[in-house]
């Protein structure tokens, strides 16, 4: 099992070009079974995750083939269903998530989808309660095997339904979507989810000839057609990197451009950096955070302490709250930050209270943090990484610290981050994988 070894306190200075949406992978990658045509997708990041899906689908029966390093052509015209019962595909679709976003295209397309109970982050419970009800609604019919954790769904006539999620959940959303294009009639899908990566799936799905109205807003009208093209798609840049690496830049003193980040996709995410007293400067599309001594956390205008949490786009992202919780730790003032969706996703500020930073984790879900304002460097240590997104939050905080720290399990990070180590050092960090 690797770790990193990060040397910390140096400052770095350089560009970085953000990788491909991760997020955004695991829906477009998965929409490739809804056309026997070929389709051309670029900018697709070199993660664990995405490569694990990409294996997926060649092994139920996708011809891939890799043009360039981050581009691909998929063509779903021989698709074995059978494969999906197999124990070779529980095996392998446990360890992925994202494997869930099959389920939508194999029951619009195939009319059968099955799919064991998804791993991935451990960052609480993450119900897939939206996806079934949907399905269900458009006419599937479902049963779980409790025995091996296993769900079945089957739906030889997929008609559409008007329905009101009771969460506005992206990958619900999207893979409900991916059921409907292919029903007979118009589904309505209210509290729908918009965040950008689910605005990309729906642009690509009309490209392949689907009818959708309502991209970018929460309440979605599908005309279902009988069948879909190819088409060719580009995904965006990974906002949550973006917003990792002006973090970065914050702790670490440094002086960073971010190049072609996709500035108007970003939504509120510069913005909340901003109130934490990072300048953040935008020349073309590129983000620019030059060195900064100190940065003053922003308070309301009563004097009040600022609360960050995370809500359904286009509020903040809860896949950056880690990050956000992290360069609080080195600012002046102070900050409440509120994990509202994820009850486990907090449990890695003991790490950085081991470090010297000042937290007072209230409940699972909320965290105050003191910040230093740079009045010592966190200390290195040896560490673990939870999840995705903790694990570059604690990097992060190792890069910032005096001394040497040890990250292990970073095949977490390495699901969500490509060749970040690489990347880093081109910067000037010393970061070692081990």
């Amino acid at each position: 099992m690797d770790s990193f070894e990060i040397i910390g306190g140096i400052k770095l200075q350089g560009e970085i070009i953000p990788q491909g949406a991760k997020n955004e992978a695991l829906q477009i990658l998965s929409a490739v079974i809804l056309s026997g045509e070929k389709i051309t997708i670029s900018n697709i990041p070199d993660i664990r995750d995405v490569n694990l899906l990409i294996e997926l689908l060649s092994d139920i029966g996708v011809k891939v083939e890799k043009i360039n390093t981050d581009t691909y052509s998929f063509t779903a015209d021989d698709i074995n269903i059978d494969y999906l019962k197999s124990d070779a595909f529980k095996n392998k679709s446990r360890k992925l998530r994202g494997s869930v976003m099959m389920m939508g295209p194999l029951l619009a397309r195939f009319k059968f989808a099955s799919m064991p109970k998804p791993g991935g982050d451990k960052i609480g419970r993450r119900r897939l309660d939206t996806h079934i009800i949907g399905f269900q609604n458009l006419g599937a019919t479902f049963n779980y095997d409790t025995t091996d954790a296993f769900y079945t769904l089957e739906a030889p006539h997929l008609k559409g339904a008007y329905m009101l999620l009771e969460e506005a959940s992206v990958t619900g959303t999207a893979n409900i979507v991916m059921a409907a294009v292919l029903a007979e009639g118009k589904t309505i899908i209210y509290n729908a989810a918009c965040e950008p990566y689910l605005q990309q799936l729906c642009n690509m799905l009309v490209r392949m000839g689907a009818k959708i109205e309502g991209i970018g807003s929460n309440l979605l009208h599908i005309e279902g057609v009988a069948k879909l093209k190819g088409t060719e798609h580009r995904m965006l840049p990974d906002m949550i990197e973006v917003g990792s690496f002006i973090g970065l830049a914050a702790m670490t003193q440094s002086d960073i451009t971010i190049k072609n980040v996709n500035y108007e996709m970003l939504g509120n995410i510069p913005d909340v950096f901003r109130k934490l007293g990072i300048t953040i400067n935008l020349t073309g599309d590129d983000l620019h955070i030059p060195e900064q001594e100190t940065y003053e956390i922003s308070s309301y205008i009563d004097g009040s302490i600022l609360t960050i949490a995370d809500a359904p786009w286009p509020g903040f992202t809860p896949d950056l709250l880690s990050i956000v919780l992290v360069v609080a730790t080195q600012a002046k003032g102070s900050v409440l930050i509120h994990q509202k969706m994820f009850e486990s996703r907090l449990f890695f500020v003991d790490k950085l209270i081991d470090m010297g930073a000042q937290i007072i984790l209230c409940d699972p879900h909320r965290a105050t943090v003191i910040g230093i304002a740079r009045e010592y460097k966190l200390r290195g240590i040896e560490m673990s990484s939870p999840d995705i997104r903790a694990g570059v939050a604690l990097l992060i905080a190792a890069l910032s610290a005096q001394g040497k720290s040890i990250i292990r399990n970073i095949e977490q990070i390495d699901r969500g981050y490509q060749y970040l180590d690489k990347r880093l050092q081109a910067l000037g960090s010393q970061i070692t994988r081990i």
